[in-house]
């Protein structure tokens, strides 16, 4: 059974900084690129970042860009974003998300965890 599972999310004044996780299992997650998604109400979800499968490269939203940083432990099966400088603007529902493209195309996706950036 395919599982991913978000934490870390929670309150946090501006400035401040989280850190993420997405415990994942029920699939090779070292043949997996992952990413981290976000999504507020009326908005689609947007990307914040994504790595690939061995972690050597990494690509990020220019909103996040300098901020936040995606690391993946591919031994513990699990993603991070470590989240720093924390604006209002950020706050939102937080989603992991493996992807396996080669021949086909397979994705799975977390249930999400939500940071809320307030004073």
């Amino acid at each position: 059974q395919v599982q991913l599972v978000e934490s870390g999310g929670g309150l946090v004044q501006p400035g401040g900084s989280l850190r993420l996780s997405c415990v994942t299992s029920g699939f090779t997650f070292s043949t997996f690129a992952m990413s981290w998604y976000r999504q507020t109400p009326g908005k689609e979800r947007e990307l914040v970042g994504s790595i690939s499968s061995t972690g050597g490269s990494t690509d990020y939203a220019d909103s996040v860009k300098g901020r936040f940083t995606i690391s993946r432990d591919n031994d513990k099966k699990t993603v991070y974003l470590q989240m720093n400088s924390l604006k209002p603007e950020d706050t939102a529902l937080y989603y992991c998300k493996a992807d396996f493209q080669r021949i086909i195309r397979i994705t799975y996706w977390g249930k999400g965890t939500l940071v809320t950036v307030s004073s």
